[in-house]
């Protein structure tokens, strides 16, 4: 797979990086959202308009310099909506509640500190997201998608206790009722 990560943390990335190649993924490093959106610009200038999209995965950090990774990713989901964005955060519930209010949609999440492993997994299981663009698709026919605090609660509470097969049902149920 083809991975950009846009990490401002140089230990951090340089792990991710490792551990990636020596799953044979290709990952190009970033420090800060300006940084990723001029790779992610420059990746799609030089592609062919049959690949779409450029990267398999676009991991951002929720919290970067210049510009943090919701604004990093409406710019790319602007370029193209089918862009699969994981965010790394330590602030699970403010990211999932920035994503549905600004992006319109909800987003895959790593809640640092995390295990490489678990980076592997989500990177590498590409299930999770078509699931997610399922749910995505309802969420984009409600006018006012209203992430109140309560209904993030129960989304991550869901999160944490179903499993994989049943949590999309349970985000369904969550995020629009």
């Amino acid at each position: 797979m083809n991975v950009l990560i846009a990490e401002d943390n140089k230990d951090t990335a340089i792990q991710y990086k490792i551990i990636l190649e020596g799953r044979n993924h290709s990952v190009v490093l970033t420090g800060d959202g300006e940084e990723c959106l001029k790779v992610y610009y420059d990746a799609l200038k030089s592609s062919k308009p049959s690949e779409n999209p450029v990267f398999d995965v676009v991991l951002l950090d929720y919290r970067m310099p210049k510009r943090d990774g919701i604004e990093v990713a409406k710019e790319i989901l602007s370029l193209n909506p089918k862009q699969r964005i994981i965010f790394a955060s330590a602030y699970v519930k403010g990211t999932l509640i920035e994503s549905v209010k600004h992006l319109k949609r909800a987003v895959e999440l790593l809640q640092k500190p995390f295990e490489l492993h678990t980076l592997i997994d989500s990177i590498e299981d590409k299930e999770i997201y078509t699931e997610l663009e399922r749910l995505n698709s309802n969420i984009e026919k409600i006018d006012d998608v209203d992430p109140t605090d309560e209904r993030m609660t129960r989304l991550l509470e869901g999160l944490r206790t179903h499993q994989k097969s049943e949590v999309w049902y349970a985000i369904n149920q969550i995020v629009l009722a």
